[in-house]
């Protein structure tokens, strides 16, 4: 009897099994990317001969090593930790980027995408690697990386080169950013000293000894590298100067381990000024690559050492400045011949309490007023106060500076800067540095000026006219106005955002008839000080005399005050100051009749009113009496509506209103 059984099937798959391991070999075999399997304890079971062609070992070689023999030292641990995380399921499979020895013993870089193949009954687990020779990305990558990083250092150069003006300084900036992309055990510069036709090494960084490379050492022309590149104008790369000494220098260089360096000229407008010197203890050190940064980076460190021999032409102006101080510190008090201010009237404390408040700080301030008020004045008080009292207070009226000049004249200029400049200048705020400046009549600055001051306020630096190199200043703002800066504003004439900068502590410099206590104090102060300069004996001031100028409205506040005194002084002939009938408008129907018991210093008696009077009544008088105490004048300084602090045009719309006949004033 016979059994039989129908085992097709069996043999098909037996069939399509062969078939595939033929498929799967000639894939493994063939593949462009090497694949490698290793057992557990990392020993290689398997390569196939793209594996064996990246790395440069057979198949047979292979087979005696582990995946740890070719990989290098640095990458071991970190992998092993990844295969450990294979065995124990916290990962199925990973990717990783590591360097391999070839057996050539040169270093590559492979992409391994690694995973835990399953053992079966007749074959154990085992780990299988795809592997991918990516040098060439690597290089790439390291190359842009450099790249990149050269860039940095250069944007790292050129900030160093805007913020250090000093030969000291500049070079530990420029080295401390050179060194992270350029290695060296030894980089300096040398500038050439026309007048001593030297060479004079400026060192930065250094591991010799001093008496080998120190600040100041002076080398002749001639005597090594830096006078070719310095004469010809071409940097020199040396890779291996025991094998390359061409300079009389050389000898000595190696006698103290330099083995390569890299020297290259500074150039600026086309003329040679110097050399930037690398040095290293390493054979093949730099590279034409290396070469060519540094040129680049001469570049910029040339126009450095221009700028810092500017800066210090420009210290040696300041310094020279400094010494003259004495004219700047008392140029207002010559102007004014006095100190301090008279009067102690509570509209003019409550001025002196704000001052002595800011004067403390470094905060800016606005001091507005009428025209002879004192504004200057109350500016000298707030410096003389403050912690730059040892310092210039410089003055600048920026209504007496036409308006082509005034930016040179706040800032300052450089030589060829526009037509007839033909020396560098330093403007006011240089000279004002370290102390404060008292910008008068800050109204009429131009529009463009105006933004250059902002800067200052902003960012406390300024550009001179005709550089792009900004000047740091430490200097506080003290600015004055007669003007009223909000109405400017509307108007265009005025920047909103300037008035803001300003205007941190406003402080209100009163008129004179706000302050009529005063008036009798500042008289018999300015009738001594004109008494002495004059050689006169004038002992004081008759009742009437006193009675009239303390009625009168003084429009032109303090100063006209102290005209009319000076006046009455030269004229006067005995002891007794009486005023001349010639000083109008006091004596030409200027005198008003006195404030009322009572009236509050702040309302200035201008015209005392019968009683009982309708309100038309009284504003028709007042109007009456401020045009005849003017002369009729309506406009300008003195005019009536500068006095009853109206628009022209209002003021004459009043009079019409009011019925004031024409032949009573004069329009202007």
């Amino acid at each position: 009897m016979a059994v039989s059984e129908d085992i097709t099937k069996r043999k098909q798959a037996e069939e399509a099994l062969r078939k595939s391991e033929e498929r799967w070999r000639s894939v493994y075999e063939n593949s462009a990317i090497g694949l490698a399997l290793t057992d557990l304890n990392g020993r290689f079971l398997a390569t196939n001969s793209a594996y064996q062609k990246m790395l440069g070992y057979t198949e047979e070689e292979f087979r005696k090593l582990t995946f740890l023999d070719i990989t290098y030292e640095d990458h071991r641990e970190s992998n092993w930790d990844l295969i450990t995380e294979l065995f124990e399921g916290k990962r199925k499979q990973f990717q990783i980027e590591k360097q391999y020895w070839r057996k050539d013993s040169s270093l590559i870089w492979v992409s391994n995408n690694v995973s835990l193949v399953p053992g079966t009954e007749s074959m154990p687990r085992f780990i299988m690697a795809l592997s991918e020779d990516i040098t060439e990305r690597k290089r790439a990558e390291e190359a842009l990386r450099k790249s990149e990083e050269r860039w940095r250092t250069l944007l790292e150069i050129n900030n160093a080169i805007i913020t250090n003006l000093t030969q000291e300084a500049l070079l530990h900036a420029v080295t401390e950013s050179l060194r992270r992309v350029i290695p060296f055990d030894r980089a300096g510069f040398s500038l050439y000293v026309p007048e001593r036709k030297t060479f004079r090494l400026l060192a930065t960084e250094s591991e010799f000894s001093s008496d080998y490379f120190r600040v100041g050492l002076e080398l002749r022309r001639g005597e090594g590298i830096s006078t070719w590149v310095f004469d010809h104008q071409q940097p020199v790369l040396c890779r291996d100067l025991e094998k390359e000494q061409q300079y009389p220098n050389d000898r000595r260089h190696l006698a103290h381990g330099i083995y390569s360096y890299c020297v290259v000229p500074l150039i600026i407008r086309g003329k040679s000024i110097g050399t930037l010197n690398v040095a290293s203890r390493t054979r093949n050190q730099y590279s034409e690559r290396d070469l060519e940064f540094l040129q680049e980076v001469a570049s910029q460190v040339a126009l450095a050492v221009e700028n810092m021999q500017s800066y210090q032409e420009i210290a040696a102006l300041k310094a020279r400045l400094e010494k003259e101080n004495v004219y700047l510190q008392e140029e207002i008090r010559t102007e004014h011949n006095f100190e301090e201010i008279v009067g102690n009237s509570p509209a003019l404390l409550v001025a002196l309490r704000k001052v002595e408040q800011v004067a403390p700080t470094d905060s800016t301030v606005l001091i507005y007023g009428e025209t002879g008020t004192g504004k200057e004045l109350i500016a000298r008080a707030i410096h003389d106060r403050s912690a730059r009292k040892d310092r210039p207070l410089v003055k600048v009226n920026c209504s007496a500076i036409s308006a082509g000049l005034v930016e040179s004249e706040l800032f300052g200029h450089v030589k060829g800067a526009f037509t007839g400049a033909l020396e560098r200048r330093s403007g006011r705020f240089a000279l004002a540095d370290g102390g404060t400046i008292f910008l008068d009549e800050v109204g009429e600055l131009p529009l463009e000026t105006q933004v250059k001051l902002l800067r200052v306020l902003q960012e406390r630096e300024f550009e001179p006219v005709g550089s792009s190199q900004p000047v740091r200043v430490n200097v506080r703002v003290i600015a004055a106005t007669n003007r009223n800066l909000e109405e400017a504003i509307q108007t265009g004439s005025f920047r909103s955002d300037l008035f803001y900068r300003l205007n941190v502590f406003p402080i209100e410099a009163p008129p004179l008839r706000e302050r009529r206590s005063d008036i009798p104090k500042l008289a018999r102060f300015f009738l001594s000080h004109y008494s002495r300069k004059l050689s006169k004996n004038i002992e004081g001031i008759s009742q009437d005399t006193m009675d009239r100028i303390s009625g009168y409205s003084w429009p032109g506040n303090v100063r006209e005050l102290q005209n009319i005194i000076e006046r009455a002084a030269i004229l006067c002939q005995q002891p007794i100051l009486e005023l001349n009938p010639d000083l109008a408008p006091i004596s030409a129907g200027g005198v008003l009749p006195q404030a009322p018991e009572g009236l509050s210093e702040a309302e200035p008696a201008l015209y005392s009113p019968p009683a009982l009077s309708t309100l038309t009544e009284v504003e028709r008088g007042h109007i009456m009496a401020v045009l005849k105490q003017t002369g009729g004048v309506i406009e300008g300084p003195k005019g009536a509506a500068k006095i009853l602090n109206l628009h022209p045009n209002t003021l004459r719309h009043r009079i019409s209103k009011l019925g004031i006949k024409r032949s009573t004033h004069r329009i202007s």
